[in-house]
């Protein structure tokens, strides 16, 4: 008798095992791309042919699973809508409902990224309680990626799928509620947001280890001990473990939070994104799909132990970072920083501001502000003279007629605060009684500073036009 239920174990054990297995983002109240093929993949028995039928359109795909067990299908979607639902059967049946049709994007990047609508302890989100009493949307749905290093690629990811409501955009993270909640107020459409992010993490951390070689002084690790003790700083750890199960889920786009933890290593962090960029773009098969990231905002990097670094240089790597990448637009968070804290409270300016470039850039939309950014510098004698790109509005300065935020230099390479700045039409003119042939300029190019110079309700980012 003891042999006959072991054996019944073991069958059943392998009909269990031949049922179809989906990764875990592919669930109930998912949202699918509208108007694309959308990428579907999972496992069952090798061998075995997979039929998956989509309820929009009474359309069936098969597909035979290869030796791993792995299938794949394409399947075509409409324009937005829904709900709906899709049968996968290769003997048993699989069925996940409630799908939206919609606007797909994948939320990345490290602790601002990842901070919850609930804030961190002691650590809370500008506007958390008034945002929890209206935030129920059954259109916007909501999922969050577990926190996994890994040495090798692995295949799945921990995560489900949430209606947004008070209960699962507490748990989510503020940054991308926002600007999903702004894609869905101004498209009208429903929109589905994959968080993956870490706290603390290193963008080294979210790449290949092939997209790591141009840059010799990242050491990759070697072993699992090596990934247990870096963690979330382990380069290609991230990427693994909490990105590359991700890929090929048909989307939109991306949107990135990172840079505090790159800091200390500052100078070739544009290179660097770019990479990471460029590998996951190729790693999609999606084209140059658009990519929209925070600058870092202002911070007090001293409080940490990092007096010798200034952030200034990340902020500037990251706007140089706009030129290195197609398709790629930056979110200046000038006045949206904490002096005391690297975790600023403003995250509806985080996720907003980079909605406004999607629907500005990608979805065509009119009317909308966009970011200036430093153009150019003349010296007339005494005094500089600052221009602008992307500007029709022309610059102001927040908090009146002038700016404490400027500092000039003469060829002495030693900066003095400026005395005198003012406004014409669209250029910054500035000057100092202590230089009187100035040969550079700068603006809020500190660790804490709270920005001042704006753009059609924006901030501009801090500048340099030296390269001392």
């Amino acid at each position: 008798m003891r042999k006959f239920i072991c054996l019944c174990c073991v069958i059943c054990g392998l009909s269990a095992s031949a049922k179809v297995r989906l990764p875990k983002f592919f669930s109930d109240n998912m949202v699918l791309q509208q108007q694309s093929e959308c990428n579907l993949w999972g496992w069952t028995e090798p061998g075995k042919k997979v039929q998956v039928s989509t309820s929009w359109d009474n359309q069936s795909y098969i597909s035979t699973t290869q030796k791993d067990g792995r299938f794949e299908v394409k399947v075509k979607t409409p324009k937005a809508g829904g709900p709906y639902h899709i049968a996968f059967k290769d003997g048993d049946e699989l069925t996940l409902v409630n799908i939206m049709i919609g606007e797909v994007w994948i939320c990345s990047g490290q602790s601002n990224m990842e901070m919850q609508m609930k804030g961190f302890k002691q650590q809370p989100v500008e506007g958390t309680t008034e945002e929890l009493l209206r935030c129920k949307d059954a259109s916007l749905r909501l999922f969050t990626v577990k926190r996994n290093a890994s040495l090798i690629p692995v295949d799945d990811v921990t995560g489900h799928w949430d209606e947004a409501n008070a209960a699962s955009v507490r748990d989510f993270s503020a940054t991308a509620y926002y600007f999903g909640r702004a894609l869905r107020q101004t498209l009208g459409v429903p929109v589905g947001l994959i968080v993956t992010s870490w706290g603390g993490s290193a963008c080294e951390a979210w790449m290949k280890a092939d997209w790591l070689k141009a840059f010799p002084k990242v050491i990759l690790p070697k072993s699992d001990a090596d990934v247990k003790k870096l963690q979330q700083r382990c380069p290609t750890a991230l990427f693994n473990g909490q990105m590359y199960p991700l890929v090929g889920y048909t989307m939109r786009g991306a949107i990135w939070y990172q840079g505090e933890d790159n800091v200390t290593r500052a100078d070739y962090y544009a290179d660097l994104m770019a990479a990471m960029v460029k590998g996951w773009r190729g790693e999609w098969k999606q084209g140059d799909f658009p990519f929209y990231y925070c600058q870092i905002a202002p911070y007090d990097y001293s409080l940490i132990k990092w007096e010798q670094y200034n952030s200034a240089f990340l902020r500037e790597q990251q706007m140089k970072a706009e030129t290195l990448i197609p398709n790629a637009r930056m979110a200046v968070l000038m006045d949206a920083g904490l002096e005391y804290g690297i975790h600023p409270r403003k995250k509806r300016e985080a996720g907003e501001r980079m909605a406004i470039l999607a629907l500005s850039n990608t979805y065509g939309v009119k009317g909308l502000p966009d970011f200036a950014v430093y153009k150019s510098v003349e010296f007339k004698g005494d005094t500089a003279v600052v221009s602008f790109d992307r500007s029709k509005e022309w610059v102001y300065f927040e908090n009146g007629t002038t700016s404490e935020l400027f500092e000039v230099a003469g060829s002495d390479k030693v900066f003095h605060p400026a005395t005198k700045v003012w406004i014409e039409r669209n250029r910054v003119y500035v000057k100092s009684d202590k230089v009187n042939q100035p040969v550079a300029v700068r603006y809020a190019f500190k660790d804490w500073v709270q920005g001042d110079l704006m753009h059609d309700g924006l901030p501009v980012s801090s500048f340099r036009t030296d390269s001392w």
